[in-house]
């Protein structure tokens, strides 16, 4: 999943949508923030509006992309572009490959949680369908900000979690020596998340991993997105919402 090869967000957008994307910037209140993308693109002859966290490939672009971590105003243009889709009736898909939310202290003193509180709470009930693909990193709440969805896809070589093994191993065990331990603690591969109903599909990569074929991967992304919202808007919204809703109030929920 960590692979510096593996195709990044813009990758999938730019492969699947061609030249009919246009990114879309700023959150209208204090900056544009270049971790978060956002924008319309067709694919075939439906128009999405893309969301998705992007890591840099080298230095200079991960330090531009600041490692694909957003701040605040990187969840609140994610918002804003969704409002704006559901306003056109626009179905949303959103890529996630993040190692997490920007854990800086000016990230906090701008409201980083809040931000991400609020997207969970209004993703819960745009009107439009929400297809979530976890394409590399699924990590804590910068995953979760834009991770509310109708239909949650899971790359095979992904993972989707809480906290970072690594997070995990310094808070319990004050140290990372204890990551691989964590992992498996964690449950956060893709079967472990299918298994405990948390995502709908495991999609296949290629042998090797996702950089190893990227154009099989680029088209079998495209096909799921296609058939994912085939499903959903044969769904009346009122059906899709309660069932969005259904999904994130049952999961942690059991009974001995």
């Amino acid at each position: 999943s960590r692979h510096p090869a593996r195709p990044y967000t813009l990758d999938y957008i730019k492969a699947i949508c061609g030249n009919s994307f246009l990114e879309l910037h700023g959150d209208r209140n204090i900056k544009d923030d270049k971790a978060m993308i956002a924008g319309l693109g067709k694919v075939k002859y439906q128009t999405f509006m893309f969301v998705g966290t992007q890591k840099g490939y080298n230095t200079v672009t991960r330090k531009y992309r600041n490692f694909g971590m957003a701040n605040p105003e990187g969840y609140r243009k994610a918002l804003r572009v969704m409002k704006s889709a559901e306003k056109f009736n626009i179905p949303i898909v959103c890529l996630i490959d993040t190692p997490g939310a920007y854990p800086g202290q000016e990230a906090e003193e701008r409201g980083q949680g809040e931000a991400i509180a609020r997207n969970i709470f209004n993703m819960l009930s745009i009107k439009v369908p929400i297809i979530t693909i976890i394409i590399g990193e699924g990590a804590s709440g910068g995953a979760l900000g834009i991770g509310i969805g109708d239909r949650i896809l899971m790359l095979e070589n992904t993972w989707y979690s809480v906290i970072s093994p690594e997070s995990c191993s310094s808070i319990l065990w004050r140290s990372w020596d204890y990551k691989e331990k964590a992992a498996e603690a964690l449950k956060l591969t893709p079967q472990d998340m299918k298994k405990n109903k948390l995502i709908d599909k495991i999609i296949k990569e290629p042998l090797g991993g996702a950089h190893q074929n990227r154009e099989k991967v680029f088209n079998t992304v495209k096909n799921e997105i296609l058939e994912s919202f085939k499903e959903l808007k044969a769904i009346s919204i009122s059906s899709l919402l309660k069932k969005r809703s259904d999904r994130y109030i049952s999961m942690g929920v059991f009974s001995d």
